[in-house]
């Protein structure tokens, strides 16, 4: 068994530290290998690999035990709950490690891809392009096997030429292409709007024709302005649920 080692974050000092350093732990804990440790680093050794003090340590993991997916022993340290699942809302603060941990802790099951032509609703986000790389791809729950969503994403030709299929089993493709391919992702544009099942959906969620469901498009920015992905995915409408808060200040 392997130690278990959080993934680095670069941290923004606009928006609450405790609360970014509980997304990114959050994603971690939720796409961890079978083979890593359920024992965390001692909260020392957490703020320092994230650059925040003890305090706010405390606080991010205090978040993840109210979530249930950690549990801390005095004296003996804190541990990652086997069975955890992800239940909680997404709290939608402006972190890409946010997208990063909404879409962890699943199982996902590669249905196609290949080169397409731009879709006609998307064009304008691949002004420059006549095809994109598409992957359609089916999460399920890691624990029941239960279909919870299922993602389309168009990519840039030459970010999906450095793509490894294998690893969008294991992670969201904005972690695969921002941790692992190198793109450059400066901000995320999320839009969710309430839809009805179509038949594609509905067979792939096991969810009756025309029920509820969360249509949710992502669309990653690079420093420059230029789109790198365009995320398509539909939620089973009983799974999931969105809080987005606001700064005003």
């Amino acid at each position: 068994m392997t130690s278990f080692a959080p993934d680095s974050i670069v941290l923004n000092r606009k928006l609450p530290l405790w609360y970014q350093v509980s997304q990114s732990l959050r994603a971690s804990i939720l796409g961890r290998s079978a083979r890593d440790s359920l024992r965390l680093p001692t909260e020392e050794r957490l703020a320092d690999h994230y650059g925040v003090s003890v305090l706010t340590m405390r606080q991010a993991l205090k978040e993840l035990e109210d979530e249930g997916l950690i549990t801390r022993h005095r004296r003996r340290g804190t541990f990652i709950e086997p069975d955890a699942t992800r239940g909680a809302p997404v709290l939608l603060l402006g972190s890409v490690d946010t997208i990063v941990a909404q879409q962890s802790g699943m199982t996902a099951e590669l249905l196609e891809q290949g080169r397409v032509p731009v879709p006609a609703e998307y064009a304008e986000h691949f002004p420059d392009l006549g095809e994109v790389m598409t992957y359609h791809r089916l999460r399920s729950d890691a624990k029941t096997g239960e279909p919870t969503n299922h993602a389309r994403n168009y990519v840039r030709p030459e970010l999906a030429d450095r793509i490894d299929p294998r690893d969008l089993a294991r992670w969201p493709m904005t972690k695969v292409l921002r941790d692992i391919v190198g793109a450059d992702i400066s901000r995320i544009t999320d839009t969710v709007q309430a839809r009805l099942a179509d038949p594609e959906t509905a067979r792939l969620l096991r969810v009756p024709l025309l029920s509820p469901i969360l249509h949710y498009t992502g669309i990653a920015y690079d420093t420059a302005g230029q789109v790198l992905d365009v995320a398509v995915i539909h939620y089973r409408g009983d799974r999931f649920s969105f809080t987005v808060t606001v700064d005003a200040t």
